[in-house]
């Protein structure tokens, strides 16, 4: 079944300066997705309130994560989600563990980890807890539930290169497979990763900043040594000729300004064209 897209220019879970340019970047990619396959998830003005859970403007991200799942509920095949920060990926791999019950991993290529919980993030930013909340660790309410969750074991990093100290230990604590940028090209070790886990269907998270700067100028926040888009669209190509994609998010795209937007979008659908087109074995 071909993928269907939803776009949620959400940007209250960054802490960028540049956070609100999250909302400009996913509407400039919805302007080139097929009309007839896309929805779109209405994102409040107002910033919200932490309410005392150690997440900034949690109320906001809660209010966007029921607007989501409501939006995914009912739906088949599978979804590409398009940020908006990369909070967006907690509804939307829920939505995918429930059409893959006990049969999905997750594969998160993002320059960060994002494995701190409110107790250990030094900013209160939700982006950076977002994997571990898929994992059933976190705040009530912003966590997935049992039947949902995808555990660690399930769960394959690739290309983090801005890890903080507890994300390190936890990494190394609880064996979390963690491939740098060097070990992604080919395409070998991510697709034996993968394969380890046992499963048959995979969730995607692309966080646009494990590209290098050079590949992207509308990022949110910039850390060299990235991938290139062409590496990015051969891991695509090679985990989908063997694994079925459950679901994907982009997120990430924070351009200056139409302009500058104009310039990436090429790029950013190249990375589409990889997820959508029919995988080849």
């Amino acid at each position: 079944m071909a993928p269907s897209f939803v776009v949620v220019p959400q940007w209250q879970g960054s802490v960028s300066p540049r956070a609100m340019r999250l909302s400009d970047g996913a509407e400039a990619i919805r302007g080139d997705l097929p009309s007839s396959v896309t929805r779109e998830v209405p994102v409040p003005v107002e910033a919200g309130d932490s309410l005392d859970t150690g997440i900034d403007r949690f109320s906001t991200l809660m209010m966007v994560r029921e607007r989501l799942t409501a939006a995914l509920r009912g739906g088949a095949g599978p979804v590409i989600t398009i940020g908006g920060d990369n909070g967006v990926s907690l509804a939307a791999v829920e939505h995918a563990s429930r059409q893959h019950p006990d049969d999905l991993a997750v594969v998160w290529l993002d320059a960060h980890p994002d494995l701190h919980t409110p107790d250990t993030s030094p900013s209160g930013g939700f982006t950076g807890m977002v994997l571990r909340a898929i994992t059933g660790e976190g705040a009530d309410g912003l966590t997935l539930d049992p039947g949902e969750r995808v555990p660690l074991e399930r769960v394959v990093i690739g290309g983090a290169r801005a890890i903080d100290p507890a994300e390190d230990a936890l990494i190394q604590d609880r064996g979390i497979v963690s491939l740098p940028v060097e070990d992604l090209d080919p395409p070998d070790a991510l697709v034996a990763a993968l394969r380890a886990t046992g499963v048959g269907t995979f969730y995607l998270h692309l966080d646009l900043d494990v590209l290098d700067p050079s590949a992207l100028a509308g990022l949110a926040d910039l850390y060299p040594f990235g991938l290139s888009v062409d590496t990015l669209n051969r891991l695509i190509t090679a985990l989908r000729a063997e694994f079925e994609l459950a679901g994907a998010t982009i997120a990430g795209f924070a351009p200056a300004s139409p302009e500058a937007a104009t310039d990436d979008l090429p790029s950013i659908l190249r990375i589409i064209g990889a997820l959508t087109r029919p995988a080849q074995p």
